[in-house]
């Protein structure tokens, strides 16, 4: 097995729900405590939840004048620094309105940021880069207000007697890791589909309670020999209200019935929404796209890369479902790679498109220059 396995399984039984307890924290807009190994912590906030009273809250505990760190990609479109930077950068925010500072983690935002000055640009530290991986898990934009915490007291002591979560660095590197490893077969039903009346569909949920992945099952297929396989990750926009602006619909239901007239297979319907960018974050990209950007600049506008979804819980729900070998219905040689990384052989790749539908040209356009898709 791959090096990732055995350390996301050395990390104790609660580091999957100390982490879910922290994006919920940051999720309804309270700071939490980020902790290293050696005493270093920081009180977090998500830029987006950025308010006169949430800065002044941060200002009153704060150990330290408060930061804005953003991610390279992110730190590129604000023009902050020359070129691509190589990691997520950290400038002063002290001085730096709710409004400002939400102009900066987000692009789509009403108000512009305004300077006078080019702030002071720093490469953001090993614990800040680590917090813009938490609001990432949380499915915010990655941009993160940081202030200084601790001092003289350990993490723990500090933010529970201020009312702060604290959350370990070394559990929010893990935890993409220990939450796909974790997922366990929940619920299982027959589901007669339109395309393919012999259909099971089975949920996979991680151990924190997260959200589940599907497995849709059809036919009964022979695990002895490669199963024809779909890796889909959810699409709400194309996949349910039929959106003209992807091929995602068009994919999802080519592939049902590409697995029923082929007898058997499996489609496996990842919670991984706008390439693992989330939903609310996707229509944000949306509007970026109706300015001009193309799906790539939209994703590294907002601070993402432009694909975020990894691919460990569906190597992990084949493994469940007995399947080690699969033909794979895919024009993403990412998701071939990826399989192949977690132990699932990809004996053949079946090529998976359709025609453009006068709305999404661009849109399949980038996928071929941009993201490497073979269309």
């Amino acid at each position: 097995m791959s090096d990732l396995y055995a350390t996301s399984q050395s990390y104790a039984p609660g580091t999957l729900e100390d982490v879910d307890r922290a994006l919920s924290e940051l999720r309804r807009g309270w700071p939490v405590v980020l902790r290293d190994g050696a005493g270093t912590a920081l009180l977090i906030l998500a830029a987006e939840a950025a308010s006169d009273e949430r800065l002044r809250l941060l200002d009153r505990h704060g150990e330290s004048p408060r930061r804005l760190v953003v991610t390279g990609p992110r730190a590129q479109a604000l023009d902050l620094t020359k070129g691509a930077a190589e990691g997520p950068v950290r400038l002063p925010a002290d001085s730096l309105s709710a409004g400002t500072i939400s102009a900066l983690a987000d692009p789509t935002a009403i108000a512009r940021p305004v300077t006078k000055t080019t702030p002071a640009i720093a490469r953001a530290t090993d614990l800040e880069v680590s917090a813009i991986e938490l609001v990432k898990l949380a499915r915010l934009l990655p941009a993160v207000l940081v202030v200084d915490a601790s001092a003289g007291e350990t993490p723990e002591e500090w933010g529970a007697k201020r009312g702060f979560l604290s959350v370990a660095a070394q559990e929010v590197a893990a935890y993409s890791t220990a939450a796909a490893l974790s997922l366990t077969k929940v619920a299982e039903a027959a589901v007669p589909l339109s395309d393919a009346e012999d259909t099971r569909i089975l949920a996979f949920r991680p151990a924190d309670g997260g959200i589940e992945h599907l497995a849709i099952v059809i036919g009964q297929p022979d695990t002895s020999q490669p199963v024809l396989v779909r890796l889909h990750s959810e699409c709400f926009t194309g996949d349910l209200l039929g959106s003209l602006r992807c091929d995602c619909g068009d994919q999802l239901r080519g592939a049902i019935q590409a697995i029923a007239a082929a007898g058997s297979g499996v489609l496996l319907y990842l919670a991984q929404e706008g390439r693992g960018i989330g939903l609310v974050n996707k229509l944000r990209a949306y509007t970026l796209q109706d300015r001009g950007a193309d799906t790539h600049e939209a994703n590294l506008q907002l601070g993402f890369d432009a694909d975020e979804r990894v691919y460990l819980p569906a190597a992990e729900m084949l493994r469940q479902l007995g399947v080690q070998q699969v033909r794979l219905l895919t024009n993403n040689p990412e998701k071939m790679e990826q399989l192949a990384r977690w132990r699932i052989a990809v004996t053949e790749r079946v090529p998976h498109s359709f025609p453009s539908n006068g709305h999404n040209e661009a849109y399949l356009a980038t996928k071929v220059e941009k993201f490497g898709h073979l269309l």
